[in-house]
């Protein structure tokens, strides 16, 4: 569960930004001069919302929402679409079977990526055997797609550890706005690496990110496709982007690859992102329950409309 901001935030570009969205003050207390560090109870929250018949609802206002937490209604003090920057960790597969995709991906990457705002960062990690950091937070796309385009494709599909890494990375990185992973894959994973399903889905709630997949059709022979189904703990990437709002873009043939990618960044820039002060206390670790639903007026959640949000945090 997601662990609310109990713990400083560290970086005065992220205050100015919700400064212009906060009518909540906040109480700075400096400590030396490269660092503005808050105390503050924020729970903060991304969502996408769904008509019944799967078309975005883009034109929501703050007053259409209601976010509960543990059954009790809070008071929204922040509201924004689109208006705080991305930070982005694209999680690529480099195993074997997803080697003739790397050409293709590097020009949709290029495309793709453009469309994000210049001050929007993104980050590279890769994956087979073993999970790296390729490329830190950066503002300068280009250099991802540049060095997609460097990779040799090789070895086991450690699909856990690459989530779970991007996902450690982005926990450790102070707060500039909201954070998204896109795993690239065609899911097929041979090895568990050292993370389960639960600790991925504590280690992305608590680094505030949604985990979205691309997936892309991987060249897999039916032996492989078995031995995979066989292999104890390898993550449940449905239940991970469930419980952080994240959704699946399925490339079912790599001509797509192109317009899909362009989807899947197009629908995280149009996320809502909800914030409140929680007076929730406890034990350290206790869960707390989150809902987000539309006005009455709007119908039945699950009926009439769908939202994809994060279920929960915890406090630490």
């Amino acid at each position: 569960m997601w662990k609310p901001r109990r713990t400083p935030l560290l970086v005065a570009s992220m205050l100015l930004l919700l400064a212009s969205v906060l009518p909540v003050p906040v109480h700075a207390r400096p400590q030396d001069q490269s660092a503005i560090r808050v105390d503050v109870n924020l729970v903060l929250l991304d969502a996408t919302v769904k008509t019944k018949t799967g078309e975005i609802m883009a034109n929501l206002k703050k007053d259409d929402f209601q976010l509960r937490e543990d059954g009790v209604v809070q008071k929204l003090d922040v509201f924004s679409r689109d208006e705080l920057p991305l930070n982005v960790a694209l999680v690529l597969d480099l195993s074997d079977s997803i080697g003739p995709f790397l050409g293709p991906l590097r020009d949709a990457a290029t495309t793709a990526l453009a469309a994000l705002k210049p001050d929007d960062e993104v980050a590279l990690f890769t994956f087979s055997t073993e999970a790296e950091l390729r490329v830190p937070l950066t503002k300068d796309k280009s250099k991802i797609a540049e060095q997609i385009s460097t990779f040799h494709a090789g070895g086991a599909t450690n699909i856990n550890d690459g989530i779970f890494v991007a996902a450690q990375y982005l926990l450790q990185t102070p707060p500039n706005g909201r954070r998204v992973i896109i795993l690239i894959s065609d899911d097929v994973g041979t090895d568990a690496g050292g993370q389960g399903t639960r600790d991925i889905v504590t280690e992305a709630i608590a680094a505030d990110t949604a985990l979205y997949n691309l997936k892309i059709p991987g060249y897999n022979p039916a032996s492989t496709l078995f031995a995979a189904s066989m292999i104890p703990g390898l993550v449940n990437i449905r239940k991970v982007m469930d419980q952080t709002g994240g959704e699946i873009f399925d490339v079912k043939d790599v001509a797509n690859l192109d317009a899909v990618f362009q989807a899947l960044v197009q629908r995280i820039k149009t996320r809502y992102t909800l914030g409140y002060y929680t007076n929730a206390s406890g034990a350290e670790g206790k869960p707390h329950k989150l809902d987000v639903v539309l006005a009455p007026s709007f119908g039945k959640k699950g009926k009439d409309y769908l939202i994809l949000s994060k279920t929960g945090y915890y406090i630490r």
